[in-house]
């Protein structure tokens, strides 16, 4: 964005027309929400002016409330310029429990991880956005330095230097958990697996939110398990009263929850009702299953409390893993269990013997070395842009009915368009155009509900490309719709000639 360099005009501050300048640049639209200005040195460059003149223009507009600064990174458009579409209503899932049913879950996954396609669909992180060049420099040294031991079997829970590790990264969680009360896991799906196995027999009844990871709902399905989906709001996450109204019942035996950033709505529960939460758990003695594998993911502020930082009986068993922000590849999570320690790392040790010794030592040396934390500041600040990007691609391009979640961290996005819509059909016909996207039944428990949903993963790198898929996904929706009312409009024509007639 080079600018010309600025001429004082009469009766005018300078700092206020460079100030000026870029206003009309982001009024405009040349700059977008989330698109980063250029640095006081570039602009002091461009324009000819002083440092101290870029300075006080940039002030000026921050109390304009147009940009906002972010520490050790720069100036950026504020998020809150932009006018997004209205927010999808609280979720109103059938009230018993079901079944399940993820016949179309393997189609759809194996399709979302097809290179060849524009991956929309998959909540995976883009590569080019993980420090992979030290992950693997770092594996590198390890190998050689740790030959034997990096080919051997280790114990069950894990290698003692990674524990350590994520014992201090969940204080940032508000927990404090020694590294002997955790086990290692190939990922937080078998952290999932493994605690939902310790805490149930075939029959049993889950409370989930709605709509879910459909990797909950298949380990729910392979073992043997019923789930009753509770209503969820797509900012603060499931309704505490009809979770309530089903511990009193007696039948659910387990709670499993997605606390910070849930995937798909992107919700996120605030410590009130975390704490409480809590508090209903230890009324009706049940245990709850926390998956926070989004958790590190927010977009500003503090990162978020997890639920198990509110636990005073030990009943929360906390699964996360470092997929969505270091690697997916690496296959690396952990659990704790809490009172249920001993059974998880009893199956670990049946089921698999150990996670592979490489990888552990791998991410332990990361984040041992202090880079994770700067790493997280850089991908929190690329997920935000992205996100941004994709909202605003959503509204220019997508019907104007459509309603799109607002969440304040993670990477997926929750649409939902009006009734009759067919968002499987959709499906198919963005994979015609090479594009992939999750179609919201994959999240129903039932595998009839959120028909007219879809799921979007905004982790991809903004470009021109994805522009472009988001505008045919949007060409497609709005084809769709005007097919849906010419089609009711007929039948109404039809039944209106009929009663006439009659």
């Amino acid at each position: 964005m080079p600018l010309s360099p600025i001429t004082l005009a009469p009766h005018q501050i300078l700092y206020e027309q460079v100030a000026d300048r870029l206003q009309q640049l982001i009024t405009e639209g040349t700059l977008k929400p989330g698109d980063r200005l250029p640095s006081v040195r570039k602009l002091r460059a461009q324009l000819s002016v002083s440092t101290s003149t870029v300075m006080e223009a940039y002030r000026l507009l921050e109390d304009r409330g147009l940009i906002v600064v972010r520490p050790q990174s720069g100036y950026y458009v504020k998020q809150t310029t932009l006018q997004l579409p209205q927010e999808p209503a609280p979720t109103a899932p059938p009230r018993q429990a079901t079944d399940i049913d993820i016949s179309l879950a393997f189609e759809v996954i194996s399709l979302m991880r097809d290179p060849g396609l524009i991956q929309l669909g998959a909540a995976l992180p883009a590569l080019e956005h993980l420090p992979l060049a030290q992950l693997n420099r770092l594996m590198g040294k390890i190998l050689r330095d740790n030959t034997n031991a990096a080919h051997s079997y280790g114990t069950p829970l894990g290698c003692p230097e990674l524990r350590a590790e994520f014992a201090k990264r969940m204080l940032d969680a508000g927990c404090s958990v020694h590294p002997d009360q955790m086990v290692i896991t190939n990922g937080a799906n078998e952290a999932i697996y493994f605690c939902l196995q310790a805490l149930t027999q075939p029959g049993d009844t889950v409370a989930i939110e709605s709509p879910t990871y459909f990797a909950v709902l298949e380990a729910l399905k392979c073992l043997g398990l019923k789930a009753l989906t509770l209503p969820t709001h797509p900012r603060d996450g499931i309704s505490l009263p009809h979770l309530e109204e089903a511990l009193q019942t007696g039948d659910v035996k387990v709670v499993l929850l997605v606390s910070n950033f849930s995937n798909p709505l992107g919700s996120c529960m605030d410590d009130r009702k975390k704490k409480h939460l809590v508090e209903l758990l230890n009324q009706y003695d049940r245990p709850l299953i926390e998956d926070d594998v989004y958790g590190d993911l927010c977009f500003e502020g503090t990162r978020p409390k997890a639920i198990k930082a509110f636990d005073s009986e030990n009943r929360v068993l906390y699964c996360a893993s470092v997929s969505k922000t270091l690697s997916p590849g690496l296959r690396v999570g952990w659990c704790t269990g809490g009172r249920y320690h001993g059974k998880i790392a009893h199956m670990k040790s049946i089921l698999n013997q150990n996670t592979a010794i490489a990888p552990q030592l791998t991410v332990a040396a990361f984040l041992a070395n202090g880079g994770y934390d700067r790493h997280l500041r850089h991908l929190r600040r690329v997920y935000q842009d992205q996100m941004v990007h994709i909202q605003q691609a959503i509204r220019d391009y997508f019907p104007a009915e459509t309603c799109v979640t607002r969440p304040t961290g993670g990477h997926v996005l929750w649409l939902e368009m009006p009734a009759g819509f067919d968002s499987l059909r959709l499906y198919q016909e963005a994979l015609a155009q090479g594009i992939a996207i999750a179609p919201g039944v994959m999240f129903s428990a039932s595998g009839q509900c959120y028909g007219n949903c879809l799921r979007l993963n905004t982790a991809v790198s903004w470009s021109e490309q994805v522009e472009q898929a988001i505008q045919t996904l949007g060409l497609l929706a709005k084809k769709q719709l005007a097919e849906n009312f010419l089609r009711d409009d007929g039948h109404r024509r039809k039944n209106l000639l009929t009663s006439n007639a009659v």
